[in-house]
């Protein structure tokens, strides 16, 4: 009976909060989590390093994929992760007063990195299999919109909330109340999902270990075998080289002091920074990249793309270099930077969507370009603190501009085939 009820909602209230509910945790685990070592006082590097490490597993996510089908519905996983997910961070702002704080709170990262891809897997096969074609591509924007709304909430409002509380109840204090107001929220949200969700279907797919295992390794050999498959992966790998170097450093730079080559900005700073004008200008990077695309077609667009999605990299060189004490250059310099991501963003995923995805296994192919997507960003972030040391930030940046050349390469020469003769597609 509550199956039946929770199908006849509609699907406007609850595809907005489920992915919603996916990007919240994965922003302020990659990036508010940077901001909130760097106020407590770790080097750049071991930021970089940490912060990346507890990343991982987001990228392995589609080695324990098949083994949800086993178990229970598609439901039961969104709610009970977004619960853990609840816990977990508050646990998470419990850990911070604690004398050995970042071995705490890194252990809460890697189950909340954990908790989350799985949460990730559960939502998408709610969202496939309770809409049919026309509803998906319906509501795919939706998917964006709100997934982005928390990373606004996130990076923005709730960084903007640590800068102000971090001067008035102090540093760890401010970040216990932050942590803990998303641990709230992802609570709320489990309950509002075990009210409206539909349950994405049973567990019919697989019924044991050896069939999980038969079907993961019949998954992995029609991912390799696919056409132009070794460019593919080599694509969205090297596509996101230079980013991947960037990312990490580049909320550091802004919270350094001036004397060290950084901005010298305030955590509040950096949340209006981030709230208000990089999240507006990556949402209509997002949406003007998508009509670019759509009038082209990728093929034909793909080495633009590559060259506006690397506009970040010629801009935080001319902040380094020039280091502005005008706000509102850097501002408008963040909303070039995440213009340029938002609108060249869409090539790697309508590439891997369009060219890798297609197939029998579309869904899981799709996780696995995805994945190996994240290994080619984690990569470099691991190592980019320890350059960024070396180097100083000014030299950081001009070497982040040489590490482009690998995403104008595999843009410039990577072949596409025709997905409707692909003889895997479906």
């Amino acid at each position: 009976m509550a199956d039946r009820i929770a199908k006849k909602v509609h699907p406007a209230a609850w595809v907005p909060t489920l992915y919603f509910s996916e990007g919240l945790p994965f922003v302020a685990t990659s990036v508010v989590s940077v901001l909130m070592y760097k106020s407590l006082g770790l080097s750049d590097s071991e930021i970089a390093l940490f912060t990346t490490l507890v990343m991982w597993p987001w990228t392995l996510k589609p080695l324990w994929g098949p083994f949800i089908e086993m178990f229970k519905t598609k439901k039961y996983f969104v709610v009970a992760t977004q619960f853990i997910g609840g816990v977990s961070f508050g646990l998470l702002a419990l850990s911070l007063p604690l004398t050995g704080f970042l071995q705490y709170s890194l252990i809460m990262y890697v189950i909340i990195a954990f908790n989350s891809a799985t949460h990730d897997i559960a939502a998408d096969g709610v969202y496939v299999n309770a809409l049919n074609n026309l509803e998906q591509a319906k509501y795919v924007g939706w998917q964006g919109a709100f997934y982005n709304v928390a990373k606004v909430l996130s990076q923005g409002a709730l960084v903007y909330i640590a800068g102000k509380l971090e001067l008035t109840i102090g540093v760890v204090e401010a970040w216990m109340v932050v942590m803990g107001i998303i641990g709230a929220i992802l609570l709320l949200m489990s309950l509002y999902h075990y009210k409206v969700l539909p349950t994405g279907g049973s567990s019919t797919s697989v019924k044991n270990v050896k069939e999980a295992m038969a079907t993961f390794w019949e998954v992995v050999k029609l991912f390799f075998e696919k056409k132009y498959i070794i460019w593919g992966i080599a694509f969205i790998i090297l596509f996101r080289t230079a980013e991947g170097q960037l990312t990490k450093i580049v909320p550091l730079f802004m919270r350094a002091d001036r004397i060290d080559g950084g901005l010298g900005l305030l955590t509040s700073d950096i949340g209006i920074a981030y709230g208000i004008f990089g999240a507006t200008a990556f949402v209509l990077g997002s949406i003007l990249g998508g009509y670019f695309v759509a009038k082209r077609g990728l093929k034909n667009s793909i080495f633009i793309l590559a060259i506006i999605f690397n506009l970040p990299d010629a801009v935080y060189t001319y902040l380094a270099i020039t280091v502005p004490e005008s706000f509102t250059i850097i501002c408008a310099a963040i909303s070039v930077e995440w213009f340029g991501y938002g609108f060249g963003f869409v090539g790697v995923i309508l590439f891997m969507m369009q060219q890798i995805a297609p197939g029998p296994y579309k869904m899981a192919h799709y996780a696995f370009a995805t994945a190996i997507m994240n290994l080619g960003f984690m990569l470099p972030s691991m190592v980019s603190g320890f350059i960024s040391d070396y180097l100083g930030y000014k030299n950081f940046f001009i070497w982040v501009m040489i590490a482009t050349i690998p995403s104008f390469l595999v843009a410039w020469f990577v072949p596409f085939k025709d997905v409707i003769k692909d003889p895997v597609a479906e």
